[in-house]
């Protein structure tokens, strides 16, 4: 599955054949770096090579996906910045996704910035890795990119990571008939992913693509999290990369669930599309 979730997050959406038996950097190399000109004709089409719309995709790859934040690394103004994104959600290139911030009970938290989301994942890499640097990579000079790629990759698989949790968490919950699914943020707080039922039940979660083991502090932030906002949760949940400490997990039962990467295995049409 780690093998799955690396390869999706950086070839997801090309029309290609991924041999995965090949190292990540190997075939990074061989089908995009080496194909640079090729696949920069398809960027040109996709996004008619605008230079503002080009540094608001750069700037939501490589950021937190805010609005405002994905403005100001591609130093354009609010406004402006909100026209590009209308015209790439009209291309079909992102969509916008929206705080469940109705879901909190107290008063005191106006709205926040929406985030960015791809709708391609090689989209969201190539804009992340290649067009920042673009002119290495176009020359043959590959050092670079290898570089940015071993300093930032683990950060850049956690969005598929956590795309895929929630996924399996709605078929955890199903039965439950969930009213509501999506993810929480605001100035200080980020939660991965919210589920609400209609009988009113509340699921919570948070994953982590980290090399290491998960610590009861993690689950301790998120309560704390939750408390803040006064959101009433009924059941957390966390997914690991790695797995988790002895003393997280036994805390499990039914107020938390530990998942693991293995458990998204249970997303076999996930397995069926990605691992050939």
């Amino acid at each position: 599955m780690e093998v799955a979730i690396e390869y999706f997050s950086i070839f997801g959406g090309l029309d290609i054949k991924v041999n995965t038996t090949l190292s990540l950097e190997d075939s990074i190399q061989n089908l995009i770096l080496d194909d640079y000109r090729y696949l920069r004709n398809i960027m040109t089409d996709l996004t008619s090579n605008d230079p503002l719309l080009l540094s608001i995709l750069s700037g939501a790859a490589l950021g937190d996906r805010r609005t405002n934040s994905s403005f100001r690394r591609a130093k354009v103004s609010f406004a402006t910045g909100m026209e590009c994104v209308e015209e790439l959600c009209d291309m079909g290139v992102i969509s916008l996704e929206k705080s469940l911030q109705h879901l909190i009970n107290q008063s005191g938290y106006g709205d926040v910035s929406k985030k960015i989301l791809f709708k391609n994942p090689f989209v969201r890499f190539w804009f992340a890795f290649i067009s920042p640097i673009f002119k290495g990579v176009r020359d043959g000079n590959y050092e670079e990119f290898y570089k940015e790629f071993q300093n930032r990759k683990s950060q850049f698989f956690e969005l598929i990571f956590q795309e895929l949790s929630m996924e399996f968490l709605k078929q955890q919950f199903k039965n439950e008939e969930i009213s509501q699914v999506g993810r929480y943020w605001d100035e200080y707080i980020d939660i991965d992913m919210i589920i609400k039922t209609n009988s009113g039940k509340i699921i919570v979660a948070n994953s982590k693509y980290t090399n290491n083991k998960l610590k009861k502090a993690e689950l301790t932030k998120l309560q704390k999290d939750c408390e803040t906002i006064d959101l009433k949760v009924d059941i957390f949940a966390l997914f690991s990369k790695k797995g988790y400490s002895n003393e997280l997990k036994s805390l499990k039962g039914d107020g938390l669930k530990l998942y693991t990467i293995k458990s998204l295995k249970a997303l076999k049409q996930f397995r069926y599309n990605i691992i050939k």
